[in-house]
């Protein structure tokens, strides 16, 4: 390895390492800086340019011959400007500007990104040591072998991944990534629901055991299976009946998604981040929304499990987030700027009359 690019990859090793441990203990409060500076704009345009570099980092590690001052200058531009920018731009996505779910996101994202690079960098310092050394040994450099290049290109398609995953959060924004999540928690619910109506409460018993003990293992007592019968069909009948209650309860729920994305996510640009409130706001719409689907799988489990005091619990437990999350949003963003004249919100009805729909399917889930 020549003197000039020895020093060069090691001082980028070294500031990915560094830029790691930064990323792992951020700053726990927004600076000034962060207040008025354009956070993903900057991630953007980092993350595009980490991806262009790499590129030309690949290519040049893989096309022979190895030029030891191109891939310094590359990793250079790296070292100076594009990865200071990187971190920046994540660290500047702070939890109280843009939700702890969206900051969390993008250091995952940044550090993904450094990881990868760290190992292309490593591919790329093995090829220059081995090309360094054919020259050294036969006086001449021969060609990147296929296992070579296989590893430099592989390392490259992640580090580009990792970038292209910054680039479309950061694209998309806080509300976009939002409003993703939330679609993913729908379709989870939906799942859910539909999992449940494809449950047959008579195949519990499919007289597996039967069929296996034969008619030595039924017993002799005919009076004894004939009460058998009557109770296995009252269970069913139980098992029914919880079943219908239960969905017909879940089916508000899952309107919510659909009703809160279309009304209260798409479109509405950054309003919800125009102020602390709103993003708290945001913040808690999210947690609540996020939890319902593992709430319906206990509550599914156990009404599988004929546990119904149990499934009836974690119901409750899901309407208490599903109507959260409604009466968070039941106001437009930013409703405190909306003139008293104007004309009546379209979600707004629409939430009141879905919080008396929820009592109503409710009642029968607190029998239990």
């Amino acid at each position: 390895m020549s003197k000039q690019l020895s020093p060069i990859i090691d001082t980028t090793l070294t500031l990915i390492g560094q830029f790691q441990i930064a990323l792992t203990t951020p700053p726990t409060a927004a600076t000034e800086a962060a207040k008025d500076a354009e956070a993903l704009p900057l991630l953007t345009a980092s993350a595009s340019a980490l991806k262009a570099h790499v590129t030309k980092l690949s290519l040049l590690a893989i096309t022979s011959p190895f030029t030891h001052s191109a891939v310094s200058t590359v990793l250079r531009e790296l070292n100076e400007s594009i990865l200071p920018s990187l971190v920046t731009a994540s660290l500047l996505v702070t939890p109280a500007q843009y939700t702890k779910a969206f900051h969390s996101e993008v250091l995952i994202l940044v550090k993904t990104a450094l990881t990868e690079l760290s190992a292309l960098v490593q591919e790329v310092k093995l090829v220059g040591e081995k090309k360094d050394q054919e020259k050294k040994d036969t006086g001449k450099e021969s060609g990147v072998t296929k296992s070579e290049k296989d590893a430099v290109m592989l390392a490259t398609g992640r580090v580009w991944d990792a970038c292209d995953a910054t680039t479309d959060v950061a694209n998309k924004g806080v509300v976009g990534f939002v409003m993703r999540r939330v679609e993913q928690w729908r379709d989870l619910v939906r799942d859910a629901v539909e999992e449940i109506e494809d449950w047959d409460p008579e195949e519990g018993d499919d007289g597996f055991f039967d069929d296996i003990l034969g008619d030595e293992g039924k017993g002799g007592d005919d009076d004894e299976d004939e009460d058998d019968d009557e109770d296995d069909e009252e269970e069913t009948a139980a098992l029914e009946e919880h079943k219908k209650s239960t969905l017909r309860f879940l089916k508000p729920i899952a309107q919510a998604y659909p009703a809160i994305i279309n009304n209260r996510l798409k479109n509405a640009g950054n309003a919800p981040l125009a102020s602390p409130s709103g993003v708290k706001k945001l913040e808690s719409l999210m947690l609540n929304l996020q939890a319902i689907p593992d709430d319906l799988d206990e509550a599914a489990g156990a009404l599988y499990e004929a546990n119904f005091e149990t499934s009836a619990e974690y119901l409750r437990k899901t309407r208490k987030c599903a109507t959260q999350a409604v009466e968070l949003v039941a106001s437009p963003w930013g409703a405190a700027d909306v003139k008293d004249d104007a004309p009546a919100d379209k979600f707004a009805t629409w939430s009141k009359t879905w919080l008396k729909v929820i009592d109503e399917v409710s009642k029968s889930i607190e029998k239990n």
